[in-house]
């Protein structure tokens, strides 16, 4: 569980169950994240971090439970929940034939928005990735791929953040950009669910274990 009984809750989940094959994966989880919230989930490999994250994010069907946003019960892969969140996956979707600049610029028009080139330059900037933002990506590294999707962040207006594994590749500076962006995130107003094996230094974070 995570946040203040008594503040509004963004994400709500009780009794969330999930199965894989004849396996399940975890039983029994309940979680509450509210506004200015942030719940790390942790576990190792094969808990069913990514598939809890899914199923918040309504790109998976639990098996059992059920989730809430703004008090409501949202099925899977209701427009109401696309709208609502900023969903990231553990392998960057990028083009290795387009720039920093061109695939920001196309991650972000799947959430129906189109920048400014303003816009474009200055998340490329906050995550330092200027000198880099006309270079073809397959000469980018790993860290430097895993920050074009933290620019995206930086740009779209989501107010859900579920991010899976958004640590990966990135050396202590990328660390350091992905916490500024989730603490500016939170005192926004807005809320982040992050799978990760690597502590975050945000406040207001509460921790969820899968066993």
């Amino acid at each position: 569980m995570a946040g203040d009984t008594n503040a509004h809750a963004m994400v709500e989940a009780d009794h969330l169950a999930a199965v894989r094959g004849r396996t399940r994966v975890f039983t029994g989880v309940a979680l509450r994240v509210a506004a200015g919230e942030a719940l790390l989930v942790t576990g190792p490999n094969g808990s069913g971090k990514t598939t809890l994250l899914r199923i918040l994010a309504g790109l998976t069907t639990p098996a059992e439970g059920h989730v809430r946003f703004h008090g409501d019960v949202v099925a899977p892969f209701d427009a109401r929940r696309r709208d609502g969140i900023a969903f990231a996956g553990h392998l960057p979707a990028l083009k290795d034939e387009l720039s920093a600049a061109e695939n920001l610029r196309a991650m972000i028009a799947l959430s129906g928005m189109h920048p400014m080139e303003t816009q474009i330059v200055g998340a490329l900037e906050w995550v330092q990735l200027s000198p880099q933002r006309a270079l073809p990506t397959r000469v980018l590294s790993q860290g430097q791929r895993r920050r074009i999707g933290l620019a995206r962040l930086a740009i779209v207006d989501k107010p859900v953040w579920i991010l899976d594994e958004p640590t990966t590749a990135l050396d202590g500076d990328g660390a350091a950009v992905l916490t500024s962006l989730v603490v500016r995130h939170l005192e926004g107003g807005g809320c982040a669910i992050i799978a990760t094996h690597q502590r975050l230094d945000v406040p207001q974070a509460a921790t969820l274990s899968l066993a």
